[in-house]
């Protein structure tokens, strides 16, 4: 099932939202204008009660009493919406205006003695009529006839009529804004998203050939502006994995192409006539030099491609760095001799690790470091505690390293000067194989280099309690 687009979800909790308004605004207007009119009757109600009030008090004698009526009709010449009913307290009609029109039964009395300001009102309707009406209690000054009681109603047709049509035109309103809210949302949704459609407009123009496009941040709202710049990362890691992917892919073809055709041209040479028996042992030898280059160069690619994976795991054991490196340095005694340099270590250290693992680590930084030093140099190495670990260091005189490839000299394949590839002996893999063992190991490993000397630093996690040597 489809999932509703972000402009239909946000089109339609505007509308929910701005429609519950309305609503909750529509019902609040209601209510006061109703309240309104109710407020407006009871002051009606409260006056017409005063003129009662004021009428019956002039009443003395009998015969003003027998005349009230007649001073009632007077008094209530010009409200024919208004009903008057005055009533002995023990129920006797005394009086009934003309257009009275109450509930067949006395409803409560609802004004009393000091309550005169805020009167309770009753509504009722009597057939297709609406009325509201309050009753009280009325001295008079005929001795005779001391108290009344006076039932005061108006006709609210008029207000029944105009509230009914308001309740309908605001309900109307309401209805029509909603959907005026509801076109008006999506219109801003749909503008306020624009941006998000420009981002995968860049997005889905992204190709293995146009990883250099950006997204322009500073354009961008604030709110996306966070996932743009994460976006253009991204873009920016992906264009430098496809061009380091492209360097590899050269430089690997490059590092099969090379030994393949010494194989091939030596075995043709070879079989363009008849040679002897030593001829060919020495063609053999040649083409297994270089057989052995390659297997060299693949087994340093599946480890690499390994440690990629985080397969390669190093067995544990307490290895003592020192007595390495002074086995070490036996071992190259005589490339050093070729060399014309000397080596020097100093220093004390112990680790947990693969002991052939961290060898060829420190092998690789070692043959490294005496191949660039020039003849007279001295290759030294120091091993010292470090906070939570071991240090390292191969130090060695040369060519200052420029700054910019400083962070790619453990990329696989890369040299400084590419010149010297063919010369060098190796494939350009020895760095990035130290690098995926010390990171295998737990640690780090570093360069730097100024004033013609550089150093390669490893930190290695130091030995736990518990573990001996082999």
């Amino acid at each position: 099932m489809r999932r509703p687009s972000l402009t239909l979800r946000l089109t339609l909790l505007f509308g929910t939202a701005s429609t519950a308004v309305l609503v909750v605004l529509g019902y609040l207007v209601g209510m006061s204008v109703q309240a309104h009119f109710v407020e407006m009757d009871r002051e009606e109600l409260l006056g017409k009660v005063q003129l009662v009030r004021h009428t019956l008090a002039k009443v003395r004698t009998g015969a003003e009493f027998a005349a009230m009526p007649g001073r009632m009709d007077d008094a209530l010449i010009g409200h024919p919406h208004l009903g008057v009913r005055l009533s002995a307290p023990d129920g006797d009609l005394l009086y009934a205006s003309a257009d009275a029109s109450f509930p067949a039964e006395d409803f409560p009395m609802r004004l009393a003695e000091g309550m005169q300001r805020s009167p309770d009102i009753t509504t009722w309707r009597h057939g297709s009529h609406a009325f509201r009406g309050t009753m009280t209690t009325v001295p008079t000054g005929y001795p005779g006839m001391p108290l009344v009681n006076v039932a005061v109603a108006v006709s609210i047709d008029h207000h029944v009529a105009f509230l009914d049509a308001f309740i309908r035109s605001l309900w109307i309103s309401i209805a029509a804004g909603a959907l005026l809210t509801a076109a008006l949302g999506w219109i801003a949704a749909r503008r306020g998203l624009s941006p998000v459609r420009e981002m995968t407009a860049v997005a889905s123009s992204i190709s293995a050939s146009r990883l250099h496009d950006r997204l322009r941040v500073e354009s961008l709202p604030p709110e996306l502006s966070p996932l743009a710049a994460a976006f253009n990362d991204m873009l920016a890691r992906l264009e430098d994995s496809f061009r380091r992917l492209s360097d590899f892919s050269s430089d690997l073809a490059h590092e099969f192409k090379t030994p393949l055709s010494n194989v091939m041209t030596q075995t043709e040479v070879a079989l363009s006539r008849s040679r002897s028996p030593e001829e060919y042992r020495e063609v053999l030898y040649s083409s297994l030099e270089e057989c052995e280059r390659l297997a060299r160069t693949v087994s340093d690619m599946l480890f690499l491609a390994k440690a990629d994976h985080g397969q390669v795991i190093p067995s544990v054991e307490r290895i003592d760095l020192a007595r390495e490196v002074r086995e070490l340095f036996e071992f190259y005694d005589a490339f050093v001799e070729e060399r014309g340099v000397s080596l020097a270590s100093r220093g004390e250290g112990s680790v947990d690790g693969d002991r052939l693992m961290l060898r060829r680590a420190i092998g690789n930084l070692l043959s490294n470091a005496i191949a660039h030093t020039p003849p007279g140099g001295r290759v030294s190495v120091s091993i010292a505690q470090a906070p939570g670990g071991v240090r390292l260091v191969v130090e060695n005189p040369g060519e200052t390293i420029p700054p910019q490839h400083l962070p790619r000299l453990f990329d696989r394949f890369y040299r400084v000067d590419p010149a010297r590839q063919r010369s060098s002996g190796g494939a350009g893999l020895g760095l990035a194989i130290t690098r995926s063992i010390v990171v295998a190991h737990g640690g780090t490993i570093s360069v730097a280099s100024a004033d013609g000397s550089t150093a390669f630093e490893i930190v290695l996690p130091a030995a736990r309690e518990g573990i001996s040597g082999m």
